[in-house]
C-alpha cells in the first residue's frame, strides 16, 4: 500500500509538470518566433526521446531496476527541462527536448508509466485492479488540470510586473523541470518489493497466444497513437491561440476544465465496465468524442469552441484505464512489464511522428486541419478495436452473458 501511494504521489507530480508544459510549450514556442512547422518537429523530437526511453524501459526495465529507472527519468527529464527554460535556438531546443523526453501532450504517457503500470496489478486482485488504474488515472487528470491553471500563472505574473511575457514564460518551463525532479526523487523511497519482477534477469519473453494479442493491439494503438498526435495540448493551444487569439489565461483556464472532466470519466469508466466490459467501454465512449472534435475545428467563436471541447474531454479519457486494465489481464503477470512496454512504445512513436506532419498540415493547408484528420484516424480505430476484441474477455468477464 506504500509503494502504491508513492506511485500516486510519483505520477501527480509528473502530471501537474505534463499539464503545465502541454499549456505553455506550444505557445512559449511560437513567442521565440519558431514557425509552426518548427513547433511541430520540436515536439516530435521531445515524443521521439521519450519513445527512445521508453524502449529502454521494456527491454531492460525489470533488469536496472524499476525504483532505479523511475529515479533516473525523473532526474534525466527535470534536466532536459532547465535546458529548454534558457534555450532560444530552434536545433538546441529540439536536442534539449529530445534529451529530457519533454512531451507536448498535456496527458502524461512517458516511460515511467510503462514501469508503475507493471507494479500496480501487484497491489489488488482481479476484481480491484480496473478501479486501481481508474484512481491512478484520476490523480493524474488532476495533475493535469492543476498544471494547466497553473499555466496562466505567467500572463497574471506579467500584469503586475516589469518582466517581459518570454521570461515569464521560461520560468513556467522552469517550474516544469523542477516538478519533473521531484517526481523522480519521490520514487526513492519506494520498497525493495517494486523489483521482485519474475524472468528480471532474463530476456523478455512471452506465450504465442500472448503474443498474438500483443502484435494485434499494438498495431490498432499504433493507428490511436498517431491520430492523437495530431491532437496534443500544446497543438490545440496553438490551435486555439492563432485561431481565436486568446492568451493563456484562458487557454489555461480551458485546459484545467478539460483536465477535471477527465479525472471524473475515469472513475465513469470503471462504472461502466463492469456492466458492459472493457472494450465496449473503450468503443463507444471513445467514437462520440471524436466526432464533437470535429465540430471544435468549425466553432465560430471561442466560446463555442470551448464548450464543445469540454463535451468531447467528459469522454475522450475513458478508454486509458480500461484499456490500462484489459492489457494487463490478458498477459501473464510475468508478462506484464514487457506487454505494458510495448503498448507505449507503439503509442509514443505514434505521437512522436505526427506533430511534425500536423505542424505542416497547419502551415500548408488549413489551422484546423489537424483535429479533422485526427479524429476521423480515431474513428476508425475504435471500429476496428472492436471487431478484433469484442470476444476476448478478461477474467473477470469470462462467463458474463451481457
Amino acid at each position: 500500500m506504500t509503494d502504491r501511494r508513492l506511485i500516486y504521489a510519483a505520477t501527480f507530480l509528473r502530471a501537474l509538470a505534463t499539464g503545465l508544459l502541454g499549456v505553455l510549450l506550444g505557445i512559449y514556442l511560437a513567442r521565440l518566433d519558431f514557425s509552426p512547422a518548427q513547433i511541430g518537429q520540436v515536439l516530435a523530437a521531445g515524443l521521439a526521446g521519450a519513445t527512445a526511453a521508453a524502449l529502454i524501459a521494456t527491454l531492460l526495465g525489470d533488469r536496472l531496476g524499476r525504483r532505479r529507472l523511475l529515479v533516473a527519468l525523473g532526474v534525466v527529464a527535470g534536466l532536459g527541462g532547465m535546458a529548454a527554460a534558457w534555450l532560444s535556438a530552434f536545433p538546441a531546443m529540439a536536442a534539449a527536448a529530445f534529451l529530457g523526453m519533454m512531451n507536448g501532450m498535456g496527458r502524461d504517457r512517458g516511460a515511467a508509466l510503462i514501469v508503475e503500470q507493471a507494479i500496480l496489478p501487484a497491489t489488488t486482485g482481479d476484481a480491484g485492479r480496473t478501479g486501481a488504474f481508474a484512481w491512478y488515472n484520476v490523480l493524474q487528470d488532476m495533475g493535469h488540470a492543476l498544471g494547466a491553471l497553473l499555466a496562466a500563472t505567467p500572463a497574471l505574473l506579467l500584469e503586475n510586473g516589469p518582466a517581459s511575457e518570454l521570461l515569464h514564460l521560461r520560468a513556467g518551463i522552469g517550474a516544469y523541470a523542477l516538478l519533473m525532479l521531484v517526481s523522480g526523487l519521490v520514487c526513492i523511497g519506494l520498497g525493495r518489493a517494486v523489483d521482485s519482477a519474475p524472468q528480471a534477469s532474463a530476456r523478455p519473453s512471452l506465450a504465442p497466444r500472448s503474443r498474438r494479442v500483443l502484435t494485434r493491439i499494438s498495431a490498432l494503438f499504433a493507428l490511436d497513437s498517431v491520430a492523437g498526435g495530431f491532437l496534443g495540448a500544446a497543438l490545440l493551444s496553438y490551435f486555439f491561440f492563432e485561431r481565436f487569439g486568446v492568451g493563456t489565461t484562458a487557454i489555461g483556464a480551458l485546459f484545467f476544465a478539460a483536465r477535471v472532466l477527465n479525472a471524473l470519466s475515469h472513475l465513469g469508466a470503471a462504472w461502466l465496465a463492469k456492466r458492459f466490459g472493457l472494450v465496449n467501454t473503450m468503443v463507444f465512449t471513445h467514437i462520440p468524442s471524436s466526432l464533437l472534435l470535429v465540430t471544435v475545428a468549425f466553432a465560430p467563436s471561442f466560446e463555442v469552441a470551448a464548450i464543445l471541447f469540454l463535451l468531447r474531454e467528459g469522454l475522450v479519457e475513458m478508454d486509458v484505464p480500461t484499456r490500462q486494465s484489459y492489457v494487463m489481464a490478458v498477459v501473464r503477470p510475468e508478462e506484464r512489464t514487457f506487454a505494458s512496454g510495448v503498448t507505449h512504445l507503439v503509442r509514443l512513436g505514434g505521437w512522436a511522428v505526427a506533430p511534425a506532419f500536423a505542424g505542416w498540415l497547419m502551415q500548408g493547408l488549413a489551422l484546423a486541419a489537424p483535429l479533422v484528420v485526427g479524429a476521423g484516424m480515431k474513428i476508425a480505430y475504435d471500429l476496428m478495436l472492436w471487431r478484433a476484441f469484442r470476444n476476448l474477455k478478461p477474467p473477470e468477464e469470462r462467463g458474463r452473458t451481457s
